[in-house]
Parts: structure tokens; C-alpha cells; sequence
């Protein structure tokens, strides 16, 4: 055991607990602040989660991915519980912290884009606000140079012996995911014969997961800022609810939705 290691030092509490600085005396900013910075370090776990998962499924061994993409829509959970307890926050208690906000946003979290990224959901152009931290944006970058954890997903359905046509496996993988009809073909027949294809119906029902709780978090930052701001723009330009709406409507996974429909 390692001498004078302490809970606090263990887990830099002094930094942690130091970290919180509210810019107004209102009494519902530590509430903010707290939780978006809880939310960050969540973000953080399900990065270093995915990153991981998303090479056993490049390697073919897929049971630590499954307890890897558990942990993740765990993860996820607690998230989503952020927004009950943002969620006590009312329109005057905002409006008394929202002036000292400036210009910045959630949407401007790089971890969550990355985690976007990670999954499928690419856009570069959300690189652009970024650039300001050169490392940042060059991580964001770099992610987009890689497959992602769905187009390895594919890779795999190919190698093991499912047709999956040449564009889709040498796709330009910075680009958004485009529906195949042969990648849900693939997915039809794991899901028809599921004690044939066990471990990538398993697959399937982990990535299902992530989408659903990735939609259930949106959908909850969603109601959240309805509640509090009604229809005003975000603090970061965007145009609030109307712009939470659109996002509400992409999906990372398109193909596992549709088999539903087609088996």
C-alpha cells in the first residue's frame, strides 16, 4: 500500500472542490456550474469507455467491449439525471446567472462533439468554434480521421462473412453515415437468427442502447431548457429548443432503428 496517499489526495479533492467560481452572487450558479462540470467528467468516463470498446470491436473480441458499452449507457444514466436536478432551476433563478455566462454554452463542449464524433455523428464544421485551442480542434480532427465505432461495427459484419458493399467499407469515414440497405440486410439476418449470430446480436442490442440513451439525454436537455428559457436563443447563438428539436431527429445507428421495420 502506498504511504500517505489519502482519500483527498488520491482523487485531487483540494482542486476539485477549489474549482467551482461562481461570477455573480446568485445561489443557483454553484448549482450550474456543478453540474455541467459532473457532466464533463462523465463525458470523460464514456470517451475513455468507447475508445476502448471501439478497438476490441476493430479486434474481434467483443466481450470486453459488451461490459465497456454497459458501463457507458450506465454512464449515460447519470447524465440524464443531471437534468432533473438542473432542472430545479427556475426562469428568474436563471436569468439572475445568465448575464454573466457571456457567449458560452454547452454547445461548445469539445467532449461531448468528440463523443458525437466517436459514435458517427460527423459534421466538421463544428470544429470551426474550436479553433481557439489549437489542441482541441486538432483532437477533433484526428477523431475524424478514424473510423468510428459503427463503421468498425460494419467492418466486422463484413469479415465475418455478410455482404457489405465496397463504397460502405471504404467509405470517406469524415463524413456523416449514410443508410445502406445491405447494412440492414446484415442486420436482418444477425436479428432473425439471433442463436446463430449471438455475440452480434449483442452488439447490435449494445449500440442500440447508446442511441437510445444518447436521444433520451438530448431529449432531456431538450424539455430542461425549455423549461427554464422557454423559446429565447442559447447563450451560445443557437436558436434554443428550435435547434434542440433538429438534433433530437439524427441518428447514429440509422440501420438498427429500420430492422425493426424490416424483420
Amino acid at each position: 500500500m502506498t504511504k500517505g496517499v489519502t482519500y483527498s489526495s488520491y482523487l485531487d479533492l483540494d482542486r476539485i472542490l477549489a474549482a467551482q467560481h461562481p461570477a455573480s452572487d446568485a445561489h443557483d450558479e454553484m448549482l450550474f456550474i456543478i453540474v455541467h462540470q459532473a457532466s464533463e467528467l462523465w463525458l470523460k468516463l464514456c470517451l475513455h469507455e468507447l475508445q476502448e470498446a471501439r478497438q476490441h470491436i476493430a479486434a474481434d473480441t467483443l466481450r470486453p467491449a459488451f461490459k465497456m458499452l454497459s458501463r457507458v449507457a450506465r454512464a449515460q444514466g447519470q447524465l440524464i439525471s443531471s437534468w432533473d436536478v438542473l432542472s430545479t432551476m427556475t426562469p428568474h433563478d436563471y436569468s439572475l446567472v445568465r448575464p454573466h455566462l457571456g457567449s458560452s454554452s454547452g454547445f461548445q463542449s469539445a467532449q461531448y462533439r468528440l463523443m458525437e464524433f466517436l459514435l458517427g455523428g460527423r459534421n466538421p464544421d463544428m470544429i470551426t468554434m474550436h479553433e481557439a485551442t489549437p489542441a482541441v480542434a486538432q483532437g477533433l480532427r484526428d477523431e475524424l480521421d478514424r473510423a468510428s465505432l459503427y463503421d468498425e461495427a460494419i467492418r466486422l459484419l463484413a469479415r465475418r462473412g455478410f455482404e457489405i458493399p465496397a463504397d460502405v467499407l471504404e467509405r470517406d469515414v469524415q463524413k456523416p453515415w449514410t443508410a445502406s440497405r445491405a447494412v440492414e440486410e446484415a442486420w436482418a439476418e444477425v436479428y432473425r437468427h439471433p442463436n446463430k449470430h449471438w455475440d452480434l446480436y449483442e452488439l447490435a442490442e449494445k449500440l442500440v442502447d447508446l442511441e437510445y440513451h444518447f436521444q433520451r439525454w438530448r431529449f432531456g436537455h431538450l424539455k430542461t431548457v425549455e423549461r427554464i428559457i422557454g423559446f429565447k436563443k442559447g447563450t451560445g447563438g443557437t436558436a434554443g429548443v428550435p435547434y434542440l428539436e433538429g438534433v433530437l431527429k439524427q441518428t447514429f445507428f440509422p440501420e438498427l432503428l429500420s430492422v425493426r421495420t424490416a424483420i
